[in-house]
């Protein structure tokens, strides 16, 4: 790919079996949102999936390492692994490993609202004098 630009819609064929993404400029990248939720990182024309403790295996069966930045020095690892290069020329296959992705970050979200919802229930008001 020539550029980002070129990338990005390239991706939107990529994952058309997934049905419609929206790719949106962040820090140097895009994330990669379908239904409102990130599942994806394009850094470099490099593309990242979301991961977590029930999809990593697939991407650890594959050798598909983590995204990694340096931040003060210091390597900081992100819930995004590398893509299969496989799914840039099988749709299907880039649908399936999309929605494990998204299923990542629909779990992840569940797990913030739910953490949110334990800290206002700890919150105790006290009555004014």
């Amino acid at each position: 790919m020539a550029n980002s630009n070129e990338f990005i819609d390239f991706l939107h064929e990529v994952f058309e079996d997934l049905g419609p993404i929206q790719a949106k400029r962040m820090f140097g990248g895009y994330g990669i949102y379908h239904d409102g939720l990130m599942f994806g990182l394009v850094v470099a024309n490099q593309l990242y999936l979301k991961v977590d403790d029930e999809n990593r295996h697939f991407f650890e069966a594959q050798k598909l390492g983590p995204f990694v930045f340096a931040m003060k020095g210091k390597p900081v690892k992100l819930s995004y692994h590398l893509a299969p290069e496989a799914i840039m020329d099988e749709r299907e296959l880039a649908a399936m490993w999309a929605r494990r992705s998204w299923n990542a970050a629909l779990r992840a979200q569940s797990l913030k609202v739910l953490q949110s919802e334990r800290a206002k229930g700890r919150r105790k008001k006290f009555p004014l004098a």
